[in-house]
């Protein structure tokens, strides 16, 4: 994928090889609190040689994805006198994976990291294809940039240390990819149990293929990666608003709501058959409506302004034409956004 090999092993032992290298000056491990208790310990006893890595941590949570937390990090690695031909590995979830990126690619102009995923949502998309950076002001990843890892290490072991919550955010992205790649997919993920599998290595593979294909194509999003960005437009607006209102989603759930929300935009302007809406919105319905938020006590209509794909003063989405064949640089007026929502609301 790019420059860079994603490793897929239930054996973190064979993972941690892919980190040995004689050039590395140092070794910085990012971990938040959550992490630190429930994955270093794995980690180390699987990569001995880390036993003496500088130990980074952060708390936990999206509402710490800023600059500040940068700063801070910044700051340390400085005053440890850490130089640029270290290694920063990246221990955690999407948050971890994003900002430690972004911190590692702007220290000193940039020094070598490593993404050890240790959620779902981190496994199937996060951490793969290059796209790094912190909230700004509560917009979603308004501060970024494109820089790709050595390596990405995935270590489905970890996901026995998730709550169920967890999980789900994740599926919501596996989700996504099988709506956007073809039918077959998505009546395989519909078959799919996320707390009962035993075969993750399987489907995080099938998932990560996806985004591994679209992203080789267009590693700077100027036009068919923007496929993966649906369900995105309604979910960041979701997510921020709820951020902001002190009541946060995990991204996941943000998407799903966004997965349902732009499937009836779909219908409205692509032509989505009406029955492929009802089931999309059926199926994630089935795991997801325990999870929402009272989506009509947040300003969601404030942050879908700010997305980063309006242009022009229009808004503008990736949506279906049907399961497995998407859409980009859909212009859609204000008045359907609100009846997305009014739809959204009839099911949750």
């Amino acid at each position: 994928m790019g420059n860079y090999k994603v490793y897929i092993s239930d054996d973190l032992r064979k993972l941690t090889k892919a980190i040995a290298h004689p050039d590395f000056s140092e070794i910085a491990i990012l971990v938040d609190e959550n992490t630190r208790a429930c994955c270093l310990p794995l980690l180390l006893r699987a990569a001995p040689a880390l036993k003496n890595a500088l130990i980074l941590e952060i708390p936990a949570g999206e509402n710490f994805k800023t600059i500040d937390t940068c700063s801070r990090l910044w700051e340390e690695l400085l005053n440890r006198h850490v130089d640029r031909n270290a290694l920063l590995i990246n221990l955690g979830g999407g948050v971890i994976g994003d900002m430690g990126g972004f911190v590692a690619s702007t220290y000193k102009r940039g020094i070598a990291f490593i993404n050890i995923p240790t959620t779902l949502l981190a496994q199937v998309d996060a951490t793969i294809g290059g796209k790094l950076g912190v909230d700004f002001g509560s917009v979603k990843n308004a501060i970024g940039l494109f820089a790709n890892p050595v390596s990405v290490l995935v270590h489905h072991g970890f996901l026995k240390t998730l709550p169920d919550a967890e999980v789900f955010s994740g599926f919501a992205e596996m989700i996504k990819h099988s709506l956007i790649s073809s039918v077959q997919h998505w009546k395989n993920v519909k078959k799919l149990n996320p707390l009962k599998t035993n075969n993750w290595e399987m489907h995080i593979h099938d998932s990560l293929l996806v985004k591994k294909k679209i992203v080789q194509q267009d590693p700077l999003e100027k036009n068919v990666r923007k496929v993966l960005n649906f369900g995105h437009t309604f979910g960041h607006a979701f997510e921020s608003a709820a951020l902001q209102k002190g009541t946060p989603l995990l991204h996941g759930h943000a998407v799903a709501l966004g997965l349902i929300a732009e499937s009836f935009l779909s219908n409205k302007l692509t032509g989505l058959k009406a029955g492929e809406l009802e089931e999309i919105t059926t199926f994630i319905m089935q795991y997801y409506g325990s999870y929402f938020s009272n989506i009509s006590k947040i300003n969601w209509q404030k942050w879908i302004k700010h997305d980063k794909k309006n242009a022009n003063g229009k808004f503008n989405f990736t949506l279906l034409k049907s399961i497995g064949k998407p859409v980009i640089n859909v212009d859609c007026e204000e008045k359907l956004l609100h009846q997305s929502v009014d739809y959204l609301k009839r099911h949750l």
